[in-house]
């Protein structure tokens, strides 16, 4: 049998339906037998930087994997980018790249670059030596993948090995290991801590969206009447609309919500490795009783000495501790609106909104993004998975954009990187056809992946492209005006102002532009459902940054 037909064959065995990638001469084999099958899609992107990009969203929005291919050096190395984010957020996916060959390899051969070159932007990266390991090369890294805490892995196939016809080694069935469940006598610890508390409170991070875990925090929440934070990478893990929800963590933490948690005398936080974004460089003055519940060994003690660490999974984790508490009397549930719970995290919510009330209240252009913000969450459908980019407005969206299920926001974690959202978005459309996707970008981080508009476009894509334009990198103006002698929006452009929906327009997505509230929720609303379209708002270069306003 031939390798490209045995490559896509595993790939299929393994649930993987979609490949996202830019066919290359090295590639073009495997996209012949793609291209014959009915099981598999390619998507072809526009840029190889979003071709990972569009894996992470079509596993961070469904749970499920994709895979991607490339051509070697330039491909391989532009899809860096989204390798390290998908490492960052622990998002699997399998990266094909198609390699020089080995007897060429040293020689500088066309788009060579050493394999090990990707080793810290990966999971694991794997270089397939001989013709007869292709696949059972390919098998075990999707199972590395998919083992938690999961991430990206690359599978460097060397080019003639792809279409040769050899006998290929037989692996024996493996399945991703499972995740590590949490000893009983840290969860009689935990549990023991928790019960005794007067004012616990919790702190959720991406790992519960991975756990799947929600469910079993929103339990555990509940028993103990604790106000629950999410983490930026964390949010939509708790419904942004339950009593017990406090707030978003990260750069642009309220000092309502760290007081919340710093005067708590039991804090959990699970599913997070309390990374320097979010934590502020460690500055909270956690309390004493910390459980700290992660999968990564080394995240213990990164920050704070926890008094109980777990390392093991979320979704175990959780379940254990709520068993322990049901078991126990003395555990009761407060469901009043008065609950001390309940009412520490309204007072958070209500001091968070009565401190952007006024950025709220603007409805004349250019718009806050705030007031475009509470604008779109109005008009768009519950179940909108919303992909959010990095830059100013994806803070301004941490804090005030509601999000109520975990699979239905996307953003990226630590990694941060600008102009991830619209391909993103692409992947999650494909991964939840039944769905609408939208997504909230500023016009800088359009530029960057503005080629994907095309791939929405020519994949009949039911995506909403809402563009916040205020003609500025505005996030490095403002501190370039604050912090240096820099003077008013030092890295905008107001002089050759952009026409995004002009420019969309040009690749055949039907466009809109809506200056007010009303003119927002009017095209969120007419829009969704209605097929390729951008929704060019007009913000003001001059509103405050959320890490500054909030603080």
């Amino acid at each position: 049998m031939r390798n490209d037909h045995a490559i896509v064959d595993c790939l299929t065995e393994h649930g993987i339906s979609t490949v996202f990638g830019i066919p290359g001469k090295q590639t073009l084999p495997l996209n012949e037998v793609i291209s014959g099958r009915e099981d598999v899609r390619f998507v072809m992107a526009r840029h190889e930087t979003n071709v990972t990009h569009q894996a992470w969203g079509y596993a961070e929005s469904s749970g499920e994997m994709a895979a991607t291919v490339v051509i070697p050096g330039p491909g391989d190395m532009n899809a860096m980018n989204g390798l390290k984010n998908a490492l960052n957020d622990c998002t699997p996916l399998v990266h094909v790249a198609v390699e020089t060959e080995p007897e060429v390899r040293g020689g500088d051969g066309i788009h060579e670059t050493p394999p090990d070159t990707y080793d810290n932007v990966v999971k694991e990266n794997v270089t397939v030596e001989t013709p007869q390991s292709t696949v059972a090369e390919l098998d075990r890294a999707i199972t590395i993948a998919k083992t938690p805490p999961k991430g990206p892995v690359r599978v460097g196939i060397p080019k003639n090995f792809v279409p040769m016809a050899v006998e290929q080694a037989e692996s024996g069935e493996t399945e991703p290991a499972e995740p590590p469940r949490p000893p009983a006598s840290a969860v009689g610890r935990a549990a023991d801590s928790l019960a005794a508390a007067d004012s616990p409170a919790i702190i959720a991070g991406g790992g519960v969206r991975a756990a799947e875990a929600s469910s079993e925090l929103r339990t555990l929440a509940e028993t103990i009447d604790a106000p629950v934070a999410t983490t930026y990478k964390g949010k939509g893990t708790f419904p942004e609309d339950h009593p017990l929800f406090a707030g978003a963590l990260c750069g642009a933490t309220s000092p309502e919500l760290t007081r919340c948690l710093e005067t708590s005398d039991a804090l959990l936080a699970v599913g997070s490795d309390f990374d320097a974004v979010w934590s502020k460089r460690w500055s909270y003055d956690l309390p004493a009783e910390l459980i700290h519940v992660t999968l990564h060994p080394s995240d213990v003690g990164t920050g704070y000495d926890p008094s109980v660490a777990v390392v093991a999974d979320a979704k175990r984790t959780l379940e254990a501790v709520n068993a322990e508490l049901g078991e126990r009397s003395e555990v009761g549930v407060d469901t009043s609106a008065s609950g001390s719970g309940r009412s520490r995290a309204r007072d958070v919510r209500n001091a968070e909104a009565e401190r952007t009330a006024e950025l709220r209240a603007v409805t004349e252009p250019p718009l806050s993004s705030v007031s475009a913000l509470a604008a779109i969450r109005e008009g768009l459908p519950r179940e909108t998975i919303v992909a959010a980019d990095a830059g100013g407005s994806r803070v301004w969206t941490v804090m005030t954009f509601p999000a109520y299920d975990p699979r239905d926001y996307v953003n990226p974690g630590s990694w941060a990187s600008m102009g991830l959202a619209i391909p993103a978005a692409v992947g999650a459309a494909i991964a939840n056809p039944d769905q609408p996707v939208a997504v909230l970008i500023g016009e800088g981080g359009l530029m960057m992946c503005l080629e994907e508009l095309h791939t929405i476009v020519a994949e009949s894509l039911d995506v909403t492209v809402f563009v916040f334009n205020n003609d500025d990198y505005a996030i490095i103006s403002e501190e370039a005006e604050r912090s240096y002698e820099l003077g008013a929006n030092a890295y905008g452009w107001t002089d050759a102002p952009l026409d995004c929906a002009g420019i969309a327009e040009g690749m055949g997505m039907d466009t809109r532009r809506a200056e007010t509230p009303d003119g927002i929720r009017e095209a969120a609303r007419e829009s969704i459902g209605n097929g390729p379209t951008l929704v060019e708002i007009p913000t003001d270069p001059d509103e405050p940054q959320a890490g500054e306003f909030m603080t």
